[in-house]
């Protein structure tokens, strides 16, 4: 049989595709705990076409997996083995199969070596050694933009890439359009007090001399916290303190979330809501189920499969919720989400290509409707510096050659200080904020 190897938020996703394109096909799903052993493992397979699994269960249950033969095997979000030095990829790479597949949207998220580990994954040895890769490719490309590498990289790989991109008429001819578009949500008061006493507090932290691993844990740390606070007091604090505070908004962006989420719904419409953390994401459940009267469900890491599959059916019915509430990681990747015509990103992250990956869900093959995409950027703050950033690896020939954040922690201070620092523009009117602006 075929062994498909995916995420654990898509095995429900691959049972009902095959089910809808392939009903002839018999199906095991091989997680769980009452999932086959070394003794009835081959009694399993005799009796299956398809067998679906996990990247953490092909992890854990190699011996197992690599005891037998398969016919071949399928890497859904081959991404994620993007690290050759991890054991979920060890153990993926030890299967024996006739025929391999990687499945992947974003065949390279940071670097070029994400590619060479995904052709590796399929093709072992056909790029080389990681080094040599990087001599002979990764290097004159992400560096020099040398074209003759970039040539020689794309005659080498291109009769093994089958590439669908949904703007190819030849593909689907009739996908709406898709708008993106840029919110930018000035900060409250208390949001810039609390932004610029985190920013002090690096500050304070880095005049003292460190180590590079405690500078870099204290710079990150510091993103982190500033991410919060743009995205709303509460989140930052996690005190359990209101949204609101006296009928007033304490965070420009939650308050225009509200306003985009309210008009949908009232037209009908449906909407993802995509946010880094699962904390700010259940905070942003219960007040908008409160304000738009409905329950808001979120997804996110902590959510079992049979409760992950049951929420993704339900938001797809005719009378599912107006929004649904999703972290990157975990409602990114491998779902159908048609349903939603709206897409918002309410913090950004560093890579276009995983934001991009988690807009298709809706944006995709069986989406009838034009789909507004919308990025939510706090001006003034780091926010609009990741907005750069992202808009700079979007122009590099749709290849993402810088390594994330990993940049930050080599600034000085003084130039962490003009990345993290509050700008003019950032806070809202102080006649707004006090209420005392002209009608």
């Amino acid at each position: 049989p075929t062994l498909i190897i995916c995420p654990m938020s898509v095995v429900g996703n691959w049972e009902r595709e095959i089910e809808r394109f392939a009903p002839h096909l018999r199906v095991v799903v091989h997680h769980g705990a009452s999932r086959a052993g070394h003794t009835t493992i081959g009694e399993v397979i005799a009796g299956a076409d398809v067998v679906l699994t996990t990247f953490a269960i092909a992890t854990r249950d190699r011996d197992i997996l690599t005891d037998r033969r398969w016919r071949r095997v399928v890497v859904d979000e081959a991404q994620h083995l993007k690290n050759v030095a991890t054991k979920a990829a060890k153990a993926v790479r030890a299967l024996p199969a006739e025929h391999r597949i990687a499945l992947t949207g974003t065949p390279v998220e940071n670097r070029l070596e994400d590619l060479r580990a995904v052709i590796d994954l399929v093709n072992p040895g056909m790029l080389g050694s990681a080094s040599r890769f990087r001599a002979r490719f990764a290097e004159p490309i992400e560096r020099d933009r040398d074209p003759a590498a970039l040539r020689r990289l794309n005659a080498l790989t291109q009769p093994f890439i089958l590439r669908r991109e949904k703007t190819d008429p030849s593909i689907i001819s009739d996908l709406p359009e898709k708008t993106d578009i840029t919110v930018r949500a000035n900060l409250s008061l208390e949001q810039a007090a609390l932004y610029r006493a985190v920013i002090d507090e690096l500050m304070e932290a880095l005049r003292s001399k460190q180590q590079r691993t405690i500078r870099r844990r204290n710079i990150l740390a510091a993103l982190t916290r500033l991410k919060q606070v743009c995205n709303h007091p509460a989140h930052y604090l996690a005190d359990g303190s209101a949204m609101t505070r006296r009928g007033r908004h304490r965070s420009g962006k939650v308050e225009l979330v509200l306003d985009i989420l309210s008009t949908a719904a009232a037209e009908g419409d449906r909407a993802l809501v995509f946010t880094q953390f699962a904390a700010f994401g259940e905070l942003l459940s219960s007040w908008l189920a409160e304000a738009l009267g409905t329950e808001i469900p979120v997804l996110h890491g902590g959510v079992g499969r049979g409760d992950r599959d049951d929420m993704v059916a339900r938001f797809q019915t005719g009378d599912g919720p107006p929004a649904l509430i999703a972290t990157l990681k975990a409602g990114g990747t491998g779902l159908n989400l048609t349903a939603a015509n709206h897409v918002l990103h309410v913090d950004r992250w560093w890579n276009p290509a995983v934001e991009d990956q988690a807009t298709d869900r809706a944006f995709r093959i069986g989406q009838r409707r034009a789909v507004q995409v919308r990025r939510f950027v706090c001006p003034g703050t780091v926010e609009e510096r990741i907005e750069d950033l992202v808009t700079a690896k979007r122009s590099l020939s749709g290849m993402v050659v810088t390594g994330g954040e990993d940049w930050l922690p080599s600034l000085s201070s003084s130039e962490l200080r003009a990345v993290f620092a509050l700008g003019s523009d950032a806070v809202a009117d102080l006649d707004e904020e006090t209420g005392d602006a002209d009608e």
